[in-house]
């Protein structure tokens, strides 16, 4: 297409051009012929006394005085004066020798050029109009063919933007009369066949591993709580064992995480009750107060009373846990927290580092805030599931040096 019209654009000018050479050529041949018939049929016969009225009678052909400079056919443009119009007007003009009566002279013949130029004008504008109508008819013949054979694709384009590999979501290609799209949406359901098998896969692993590891990881933590008992304990071996004892807490932390994400995919907990918000958020800072405590945080709250959602209470308490923990967690010493209900979302706003979260992975699993943070990288991925499985939204973003997460029911 594209093609097509820069063809099309070069030829105008170029068909303007050939136009006025080939008139210009027309009428070069036009004024030879009216040299040959005057030098075949007038020149013979006419006298001198009569050349005085043959110029007379004939207003573009003159018979003039010899002159030396012309000795051959000589073509140029000149403009003449018309009386009728006031204004001048390009000419094409020939002077060649001729004899009369054995006398040299020089024969002048001219042909106005507007008439030609005229012509040749509406012949160029008929042309452009031409060009124009077929650039339009092949844009829209162009555009109307395009969108009938690059239909199935599209329709394949739009299952594909569909299709999430975490909800068990079936995408369903549609055939085409188009062979190399039947092999594309062949090679797509595979891919898309294979990638869910392994997903499945490394789920169920992840599921099946987190919940073995529960008692292992039980029995561990609490023997070392028990060393950690002992009254024959060395100070050094008291060391190891409570840095074995926080690293063993932090893995139950991530198995258990694990295992909630799990739940949370295989919609265990999908059975929705009426769950009043304001309590589990003052239930939660009450929970939350000796960390905020321990790096003088101040938290504001507003809550709209009563607040109520449809939500598995568990998750929604698990929701408003994560949120506050972040917001301590990440915040800065005498830093603040705003929290703020009300009937369509609730707002958590915290001071803490002066530049904005990378959004792009924030709610991906292990994605953590910062490299120096201490947390598995699971609790905003939790508060993603959580909204998604309640079909609530989450954002963040950053505004006068506040991070503001905001969950939208």
């Amino acid at each position: 297409m594209t093609f097509s019209v820069i063809v099309m654009l070069l030829g105008v000018p170029l068909f303007f051009f050939s136009t006025q050479w080939l008139y210009l050529h027309e009428t070069d041949e036009a004024l030879l012929v009216q040299k040959e018939e005057f030098v075949l049929f007038y020149a013979p016969k006419i006298k001198d006394n009569e050349i005085s009225l043959f110029n007379t009678l004939n207003r573009d052909l003159k018979i003039e005085k010899y002159q030396e400079t012309i000795v051959k056919d000589t073509l140029y443009k000149k403009s003449f004066y018309n009386n009728l119009k006031k204004e001048n007007e390009p000419y094409r003009v020939l002077k060649t020798p001729v004899v009369i009566n054995n006398k040299p002279y020089v024969f002048s013949a001219k042909i106005n050029l507007v008439d030609n130029f005229d012509l040749m004008m509406s012949i160029f504008g008929v042309f452009v109009l031409i060009i124009f109508t077929l650039l339009v008819g092949l844009f829209l013949i162009t555009k109307r063919i395009s969108k009938t054979l690059w239909q199935p694709f599209y329709e394949t384009l739009e299952q594909i933007e569909k299709f999430e590999i975490d909800k068990n979501s079936n995408i369903k290609l549609n055939s085409s009369d188009i062979e190399e799209f039947n092999r594309l949406n062949h090679s797509i359901s595979s891919l898309i066949e294979r990638n869910t098998s392994i997903y499945k896969s490394q789920k169920e692993f992840i599921e099946n591993a987190a919940h073995e590891l529960q008692t292992p990881i039980a029995i561990f933590k609490g023997k070392l709580e028990t060393l950690l008992q002992r009254p024959d304990v060395t100070e050094e071996q008291f060391e190891l064992l409570d840095s074995l004892n926080r690293s063993t807490t932090r893995l139950n932390r991530l198995n258990k995480n694990l295992l909630l994400l799990s739940k949370i995919e295989s919609k265990q907990f999908n059975i929705p009750e009426n769950v009043v918000l304001n309590e589990i958020i003052n239930k939660q800072l009450n929970f939350f107060k000796e960390q905020a405590l321990a790096k003088s945080i101040v938290v504001h709250i507003k809550l709209e009373q009563n607040s109520a959602v449809q939500s598995n209470a568990f998750l929604a308490e698990i929701l408003i846990s994560n949120l506050l923990l972040n917001a301590i967690k990440h915040n800065i010493e005498m830093g603040s927290i705003e929290i703020v209900l009300d009937t369509n979302k609730l707002t958590v706003t915290n001071t803490g580092s002066l530049e904005s979260l990378k959004t792009a992975a924030l709610f991906e699993r292990f994605s953590k805030v910062n490299s120096s943070s201490k947390g598995n990288g699971l609790g905003l991925s939790i508060i993603k599931k959580i909204a998604e499985n309640n079909n609530w939204q989450v954002f963040y973003k950053y505004e006068n040096k506040l991070h503001i997460f905001e969950v939208q029911f």
